[in-house]
């Protein structure tokens, strides 16, 4: 096995194409994106091409650092990189520094004929660990911040990080785009607009807060602020239970779960005054714009190992338990509404955030 040398500011120079490819859920995408960000500064002259999940990888479209942006998987990877360019828009290019996440294998053998040099974790093929120019060791799951955990993988040969923010950018066509609908579906006079993520998904059901206790909260917000309204966010499993929001506070609702892409979910949560979600993959996704928002944290899963870092105004709510040995039987509804309320009338009030939520393991803030 050979071991890699770390990389010094002159060899980085000269580096002229990196491949990145990290095929994740959107939370584990955009909690990536400091450790990109840290490999473009790392190699400043170096065009970077970053490959995800077909459903999820377009929220890096548009970030300034990244040359490309496509979509990879483990069957398309079989074959990418074998024909040139006969095959697919980027197999034709060939990479100084591969960057690879994950254990799928067929991922890393596609890095392994793309570019020279390939840092990837251990795999349970020893062959393919040969082959590595760095073979990094892989934090245990929930023993660092989501952003540490990511970011062990370009530290390893000695890229380090200057912030740990999350990155998103939405194209003004976009944000245009969610500017007229909220005007044709609100109207001009709701104020605070305020967005719900009620649901997390369906295998991790146990992190959602009741959906009673999402109303006594709306109920609670309209009466300080009798022209709020909501904006209801989620897929299609979660249509039931934003129906039962809507169907009780019907002339202060709307309904997006469903009906929204990726990127229009974006733009919209953009023109937001207040962001309120369980930790689930649109939490991070707000958690990169930047503006006022409050998450709710399982104790299995504490704000410690998921808030988002350097946030300018995170109130976070952490479940009672947070810190104590927990499972997922233990209820979300513990955070009671009183505990999200306060978080709540500081937010829309712009006061300071009292709410910052656990340290981060493996962060230096």
């Amino acid at each position: 096995m050979k071991t890699a040398p770390l990389i010094g500011s002159a060899e980085a120079l000269a580096v002229k194409r990196i491949l990145i490819i990290n095929v994740t859920r959107i939370g584990d995408t955009l909690l990536n994106t400091p450790a990109i960000r840290a490999i473009a500064r790392h190699f400043p002259n170096a065009a970077i091409t970053c490959l995800g999940h077909v459903k999820r990888v377009e929220v890096l479209n548009h970030l300034p650092y990244l040359t490309k942006v496509g979509e990879i998987d483990k069957r398309s990877a079989l074959y990418r990189g074998r024909l040139g360019n006969l095959i697919g828009s980027f197999t034709g290019e060939r990479y100084d520094w591969a960057f690879v996440w994950g254990h799928d294998e067929a991922l890393h053998q596609y890095a392994l004929r793309k570019a020279d040099r390939v840092v990837g974790y251990a795999q349970k093929n020893e062959a393919l660990n040969k082959l590595l120019h760095h073979m990094a060791i892989e934090p245990t799951l929930y023993s660092l911040h989501g952003v540490a955990m990511q970011f062990a993988l370009p530290l390893s040969v000695g890229i380090v990080a200057n912030d740990y923010g999350l990155d998103y950018v939405a194209t003004g066509r976009e944000l245009q785009a969610a500017k007229a609908r909220l005007a044709r579906d609100l109207g001009m006079n709701s104020k605070p607009v305020i967005g719900l993520q009620v649901a997390s998904f369906p295998t991790k059901a146990y992190r959602d807060w009741p959906i009673e206790q999402f109303i006594a909260l709306g109920v609670r917000v309209i009466k300080s602020y009798p022209h709020a309204h909501f904006c209801l966010f989620g897929g299609p499993d979660d249509r039931e239970r934003t129906a039962i929001f809507k169907n009780l506070l019907p002339d202060n609702t709307t309904v997006y779960a469903g009906e929204l892409s990726l990127r229009e979910t974006a733009a919209i949560m953009h023109e937001l005054d207040l962001y309120i979600g369980v930790d689930t993959g649109p939490t991070h996704l707000f958690g990169a714009l930047g503006k006022p928002m409050v998450a709710m944290y399982h104790p299995t899963l504490p704000s410690a190992l998921y808030k988002p870092l350097q946030h300018p105004a995170l109130y976070v709510v952490d479940h009672p338990l947070a810190g104590i040995t927990a499972d997922a039987t233990v209820p979300m509804a513990d955070i009671t509404v009183d505990m999200v309320w306060e978080r709540v009338a500081d937010a829309l009030s712009g006061v300071t955030s009292r709410f910052l939520g656990m340290a981060p393991p493996g962060i230096r803030l």
